[in-house]
């Protein structure tokens, strides 16, 4: 078995990151394009991307996820 094989490639023009919520629930991986990163805002960037993707998935399903608490990209 070749090491690529074993390791998880991250998808070409994402960043990924760990959401953890007001509530402490979290997520892992959060696909950001990292077109969204390239402005003065950096990383600060991610947050505003992923209230957007939740706002979205509360309005098709019903459940909101709740404030965001802290972002950081995942390792």
């Amino acid at each position: 078995m070749s090491l690529n094989a074993r390791t998880k490639s991250r998808p070409k023009g994402y960043a990924l990151f760990d959401v953890v919520y007001q509530d402490g629930s979290q997520t892992s991986n959060r696909k950001v394009p990292t077109v969204e990163l390239a402005g003065p805002e950096g990383d600060g960037a991610a947050k505003a991307f992923i209230e957007s993707q939740d706002r979205k998935i509360a309005e098709a399903s019903g459940y909101s996820r709740g404030v965001i608490k802290t972002i950081v990209r995942s390792r």
